[in-house]
């Protein structure tokens, strides 16, 4: 596959890493835990989880309360919390750049945005009236609000955005923020996904589908994608965001670059609103697509973070499309399944899993996939289980899927760099 090689100001390399997850309320406390396979899954103690079906859920492992000052967290819904604590994060871990506004851009995308506050308030206004509704609501419960809070936050004036696509929208951000550097609008993006959705309505709704796992007296065991036993995913929140920026201009000022996203696919189904097309078509082609924006082959693949949310027909679904792309070389690329640890995080989950094939290839390890006891028959992939997997020397690539409601798909791929 050949095409016109990028130049350094076209190529975007990924500078830094911020995420607070249901695992750890930072990057490397995160990363620690999926390397060890521990699950952040939990029994909810609301006294309202007992009138519903699904008792679990993976709530962040530390309250943003906790990392943020009262004021940031009474004006923002706890979506924006999160994406605040991880835009700092990310932005001190790529070594908080010099760098005018002007050039500065700010995608962070979300799956249902400030529904918490939205609920929260209608209850207000149902149980004591109009007047005790927060005077900031509109801007809290918008979907746009997290990037508008980042953005101002980091001053960024080359634009912010919000993608909303479902469960995709995390990785369209930064597919996006890419597009953004090298149309020539931005010089370094902040990009990524939040969610904050853990609520008995949510719960309600998604039970009603018979998406979520009810795997009650087991909520560690209960995200258990590939594996037969699996019965559906778990509800998480957090947020996960990266630092991009041109490989020109992190050079200049000598930053580190820990991977470099070097081509995306966007496709959709037309199939149906909430399940995915049986046979992949639309994840396989965004695959492809992935694969020659960055001129690599499926031989070139090592390692892949698969979307995987533990759901009966969507992990078969990915796992054809994988084998499909992949063909005589799938035995050389080594799945992880993420989700099994840190739940579903909705529109946050693409972004979260970005961070960690980044991390996958930086670090030459690929976290475990756990819970997977008894494959699915209809899954011939090469599941890493148990510990993780040490990859290859030499350079290395790989793929993050997501996936979402509506039928969109979107894969990133993710190239390791020499500094």
């Amino acid at each position: 596959m050949t095409t016109t090689p990028l130049t350094d100001a076209q190529r975007v390399v990924v500078t830094g890493l911020g995420a607070t997850t249901p695992l750890g309320g930072d990057v490397p406390s995160t990363w620690s835990a999926m390397l060890a396979g521990r699950s952040g899954v939990k029994v909810l103690t609301e006294e309202w989880v007992d009138a519903l079906p699904v008792h679990i859920a993976a709530p962040a492992a530390v309250d943003p309360s906790e990392q943020l000052e009262r004021v940031e967290v009474k004006r923002n819904d706890r979506s924006g919390q999160f994406a605040l604590i991880a835009a700092r994060e990310a932005w001190a871990h790529a070594g908080t750049p010099d760098i005018d506004g002007d050039r500065l851009g700010v995608v962070i995308a979300t799956g249902i945005g400030g529904v918490l506050t939205l609920l929260a308030n209608y209850d207000l206004l149902v149980q004591k009236g109009p007047r005790r509704v927060h005077p900031l609501a509109i801007p809290m419960l918008m979907p746009n609000s997290a990037a508008a809070h980042v953005g101002l936050d980091l001053g960024a004036r080359a634009g912010i955005h919000t993608p909303v696509s479902a469960c995709a929208s995390g990785a369209e951000a930064v597919a996006y923020a890419v597009d953004m550097i090298r149309s020539g609008r931005a010089d370094v993006v902040v990009a990524g996904g939040t969610e904050a959705a853990i609520h008995p309505l949510n719960l309600s709704a998604f039970a009603q589908m018979q998406a979520l796992s009810t795997r009650n007296d087991e909520p560690e065991r209960a995200s258990r994608p590939y594996d037969k036993g699996r019965d559906g995913f778990v509800l998480g929140e957090g947020a996960g965001l990266v630092v991009v920026e041109s490989m020109e201009h992190a050079r200049a000022r000598g930053a580190t670059m820990y991977a470099e996203i070097a081509g995306s696919g966007i496709t959709s189904d037309a199939h149906h609103i909430a399940a995915p097309d049986p046979v992949g078509r639309g994840a396989t082609r965004a695959m492809q697509f992935a694969l020659k924006a960055a001129d690599l082959t499926p031989a070139d693949v090592v390692h892949i973070n698969a979307h995987a949310t533990s759901t009966p027909t969507g992990d078969v679904a990915e796992a054809r499309a994988i084998a499909g792309v992949l063909g005589e070389h799938a035995a050389g690329a080594c799945i992880s399944a993420t989700k099994s640890m840190t739940g579903h995080l909705l529109g946050a989950a693409g972004a979260i899993e970005t961070i960690a094939t980044v991390l996958a290839l930086y670090e030459r390890k690929a976290p475990p996939t756990v819970n997977l006891d008894d494959p699915d028959d209809d899954v011939k992939l090469d599941i890493v289980r148990g510990e993780p997997r040490t990859l290859p020397d030499g350079p290395l690539a790989a793929l993050n899927n997501s996936f979402g409601f509506g039928g969109h798909n979107v894969a990133l791929a993710v190239r390791s760099v020499d500094q």
